[in-house]
């Protein structure tokens, strides 16, 4: 069984950087495809970023640019770079994970794992 348990969440002024990980245990890493997915209250889940197992990356139009997702598989961690915040990206932000080593869609349909998020908070 995968658990992923993420951090770094916190509260930043707009403009400003944050750094989440998630790290996974329970499974062959670098068989997994994963992804950061984040839902503000009232909205539905949207897909921020995603990588495969070669580490090819896929970001959501509302945050390529200023997001950077990437892996150490030393140690087992998706980490996710945040940029040039805004208030629009306050959200509880979730790491995810797929069996299919080349998925891990922005969808989000299927995925095999998820943690139990951690809230960014962007203020102007």
């Amino acid at each position: 069984q995968v658990q992923l348990v993420e951090s770094g969440g916190g509260s930043v002024q707009a403009g400003g950087s944050l750094r989440l990980s998630c790290t996974a245990s329970g499974y062959t890493y670098t068989y997994l495809s994963m992804g950061w997915f984040r839902q503000a209250p009232g909205k539905e889940r949207e897909g921020v970023a995603r990588i495969d197992s070669a580490g090819a990356t896929t970001y959501s139009d509302s945050v390529k640019g200023r997001f950077l997702i990437f892996e150490d598989n030393a140690k087992k961690t998706l980490n996710l770079e945040m940029n040039s915040l805004k208030p629009d990206d306050t959200a509880m932000y979730y790491c995810a994970a797929d069996r299919n080593r080349w998925s891990c869609p922005l969808t989000g349909r299927n995925l095999d794992y998820w943690g139990q998020g951690t809230q960014v908070t962007v203020s102007s």
